[in-house]
C-alpha cells in the first residue's frame, strides 16, 4: 500500500507526536517549519495540517487546539477517503469525462447534469465491447423482463442525445448500429 503524504506546517509539537506514530499510521509525515519550505512541498497527493486560518493550499485541514490524537487521526482518515472516492469518480471516454459522483458529463469546461439513470446506461456502454440491444439495455440496465414492449430505451437515448447535442454541439457520442447502441470512445 502506497503511503499518502501528510505535512505539517507551522506545528512542531504535533509533528514529534505524529512522526512518533508514523509506523503504524497509513501516512508519512513531513514537517514545513516556514511558507518558504511550504511552497516547495507538493500538496497534490497529501494533506496540509495547520491552525493558520484561510491559507490558499489545496487540501488544508485547520486545527483548532486542544485536540485528542485518536480524532485527528479518524478525521485524517476520512479525508484521504474523500479524497480517493474523488480521484476514482471520474472517467475519461474520448474527449468526454463523466464525473459518477456529481453526475455530470464533461466536454469542454461544459458541464451537462444527468440523471442516475443516464449515468448508468453511458457506464453500461462504456463496459461493453459491442453495440448492445434494446432488450439487454432493458433488461440489464433498466431491470425489465424481456417480453416487456416499450420504448423506454429509445426515448431515453433520444433524450439525452439532444441534451448532449444542445450543450456540446455533439450528435456522435451515443451511436446506433444495426444490433444496437455503443458509445463512440474516440471523440
Amino acid at each position: 500500500m502506497i503511503k499518502q503524504n501528510i505535512v505539517i506546517y507551522s506545528i512542531p509539537i504535533l509533528y514529534d507526536i505524529l512522526k512518533e506514530l508514523e509506523d503504524e499510521l497509513n501516512f508519512n509525515i513531513i514537517f514545513a517549519p516556514n511558507k518558504k519550505v511550504l511552497d516547495k512541498v507538493d500538496l497534490s497527493a497529501g494533506f496540509l495540517l495547520t491552525d493558520k486560518k484561510n491559507l490558499n493550499y489545496p487540501n488544508v485541514i485547520e486545527l483548532n487546539f486542544p485536540l485528542k490524537i485518536s480524532k485527528l487521526i479518524e478525521r485524517i482518515n476520512i479525508q484521504f477517503l474523500k479524497f480517493k472516492t474523488k480521484e476514482n469518480s471520474n472517467f475519461s471516454i474520448g474527449d468526454y469525462l463523466i464525473n459518477l459522483n456529481s453526475r455530470e458529463l464533461i466536454l469542454d469546461l461544459k458541464v451537462i447534469n444527468l440523471t442516475e439513470k443516464e449515468v448508468n446506461l453511458i457506464m453500461f456502454l462504456n463496459n461493453s465491447n459491442d453495440p448492445v440491444n434494446v432488450e439487454r439495455l432493458q433488461s440489464e440496465v433498466w431491470g425489465y423482463g424481456n417480453k416487456l414492449e416499450t420504448h423506454t430505451v429509445e426515448t431515453h437515448i433520444h433524450r439525452l442525445r439532444k441534451k448532449i447535442f444542445d450543450k456540446f454541439k455533439k450528435n456522435n457520442f451515443i451511436l446506433s448500429a444495426k444490433n444496437g447502441y455503443y458509445l463512440n470512445k474516440l471523440s
